[in-house]
């Protein structure tokens, strides 16, 4: 039988009522075992997109990290480096679908350097990291902490993923000269590191941020004597999906505030 158009609509209404509400899953009879479902023909979509584009190691990432490592190098200052990243076109996700680049915001001397995962669909519009609705929390909490004047916020890459994905560990490779850069020209007293990819990004390790936040850890380059101490947190994204959550990030922002006033 085919459905009547008002009997559509209704159904229609009523599935964006459920999705707007964060359901996400509907219950059959029987148990389903998810961990043997398919990937959504969306997602598969994106996957087979991005395949054949995102580099893995090979020669072609190799070349594109040497070329990002000459153009950080040039660079004398953070709006610089800015200028390098706009023009770089080593990174895959120019390509996906990214209008511009984004690369920083905030005070170019600024005590601590933010690092998140990658720009959203409201950062490439504008072209500043975080400034949708989780770069907007972060404001209000670092205001509430003491920290928004001190500040500069960037992140692993300079593009926006498709589909707001996170950015691969290729993708991070491939920019990780200009944000290591960043690290040595603005030479901070701390570093804010926001997500699970940010973490894991920049101290090289597979531990997960549920584990890594709330403790003091250390980045150091490799080159030009340049280190910090680093503070994992758990990203403002997630804080908008789990706000009981946002305790343990108030508490790493004290930690990072005392450590500033030299209390912590």
């Amino acid at each position: 039988m085919n459905a009547q158009p008002h009997d559509l609509a209704a159904v229609e209404s009523l599935l964006a009522f459920w999705r707007d509400a964060g359901v996400d899953a509907c219950y059959a009879d029987a148990p389903v075992d998810h961990t043997h479902i398919a990937p959504p023909p969306a997602v598969k979509a994106v996957q087979r997109a991005t395949a054949s584009v995102i580099p893995t190691g090979g020669p072609n990432a190799a070349d594109a990290i040497v070329e990002a490592r000459r153009l950080a190098a040039g660079a004398a200052t953070l709006q610089d480096l800015a200028a390098a990243v706009a023009a770089f076109e080593g990174c895959p996700l120019r390509g996906l679908g990214a209008t511009q680049s984004v690369f920083g915001r905030g005070d170019p001397k600024a005590a601590v350097l933010v690092i998140g995962e990658g720009p959203g669909a409201e950062e490439d519009r504008l072209g500043q990291p975080f400034v949708g609705k989780a770069g907007k929390l972060l404001d209000r909490m670092l205001t509430a902490a003491g920290l928004i004047d001190k500040v500069f916020i960037t992140n692993t890459v300079f593009w926006r993923p498709p589909g707001n994905r996170t950015p691969t560990p290729q993708e991070q490779a491939v920019c990780a000269p200009f944000v290591e850069r960043a690290f040595a020209l603005l030479q901070p007293r701390a570093v804010l590191l926001l997500g699970a990819a940010s973490a894991k990004s920049v101290l090289q390790t597979d531990e997960g941020v549920m584990k890594l936040r709330g403790q003091w850890k250390e980045w150091r380059l490799a080159e030009g004597a340049v280190s910090a101490p680093v503070m994992p947190t758990l990203h403002p994204a997630f804080l908008l999906r789990q706000p009981q959550a946002k305790r343990q990030v108030w508490a790493d922002l004290l930690a990072l505030s005392a450590r500033l006033d030299g209390s912590g």
